[in-house]
């Protein structure tokens, strides 16, 4: 398997996906929890170099849907949608909300912010399973 012999449409719809789940989690749905679990004001978060933390956040949701794509074509190219979607949301349940809380443990972060931001990547894992299922 080449490094980048993965279908690079679905790497980007995928991250496309996720990147909108942020954008809903994040603003109707828990938009007022999370500035205050963090602190925040909207005036303060406006005044952030929003290019620069869009497009970090888009580029992480390519290579976090570059990895995915790049596992299922090495090592499950013949598994289901349906496992395909358990798997990916299986990385975000068993590699980044362990990891997450391990960070707000010891950095002290309330347990609102923890299940606020644990949520969001079990739903964008979720989200780019289905589309990475969708498109084989």
């Amino acid at each position: 398997m080449d490094l980048f012999d993965v279908n690079w449409i679905a790497i980007v719809v995928a991250a496309l996906a996720g990147f909108a789940v942020g954008g809903i989690w994040y603003g109707p749905v828990m938009g007022k929890k999370w500035m205050g679990a963090v602190g925040l004001t909207e005036e303060q978060i406006g005044s952030g170099n929003m290019g620069a933390i869009y497009g970090g956040a888009f580029a992480f949701s390519l290579l976090a849907s570059w990895t995915l794509a790049h596992t299922f074509a090495s090592y499950m190219a013949d598994m289901s949608a349906a496992v395909k979607v358990m798997t990916a949301f299986g990385v975000g349940l068993g590699f980044v909300v362990p990891a997450i809380g391990t960070n707000y443990l010891f950095s002290q972060k309330s347990k609102a912010l923890f299940f606020i931001d644990a949520g969001y990547w079990l739903l964008f894992y979720t989200a780019m399973g289905v589309v990475h299922g969708l498109f084989g």
